[in-house]
């Protein structure tokens, strides 16, 4: 997959946890971890309607803060466990900034930040 040039970023994400690879100098030079995003969820509600509106919003919160870390993207994948990642793929594609983005994602356990720049680096070169 060639994409010198190209704003490409790196995703593991699960319910709660969300940690963003990018290139240093936006499109070029090494792949780093620019950031972490977290979700501690919604809180114990009398409620369960008022918990689950509690968690959609929350949700969004979480999709709009690491989208905030990744300015311009052109390619995106998106790794982790769970649905949560079809949900971030589908926020993209609804979000007027994001919807030319090329996704792609696969599932993968929980890994140290090295070892998911190198699997981002693998996946991009």
């Amino acid at each position: 997959m060639s994409g010198k040039n190209k704003k490409q970023f790196g995703v593991w994400m699960d319910t709660h946890n969300a940690t963003i690879i990018g290139r240093e100098d936006v499109d070029t030079g090494e792949f780093v971890v620019l950031g972490h995003v977290t979700n501690d969820g919604a809180d114990r509600n009398t409620s369960e309607n008022a918990e689950n509106n509690q968690e959609i919003a929350l949700t969004q919160k979480f999709f709009k803060e690491i989208a905030s870390v990744m300015p311009n993207v052109d390619q995106i994948h998106i790794t982790g466990t769970g649905q949560i990642q079809e949900q971030f793929i589908k926020f993209l594609a609804e979000t007027a900034q994001y919807k030319n983005v090329e996704s792609s994602e696969s599932t993968s356990n929980k890994m140290s930040d090295e070892n998911m720049v190198a699997y981002i680096e693998k996946y991009f070169n």
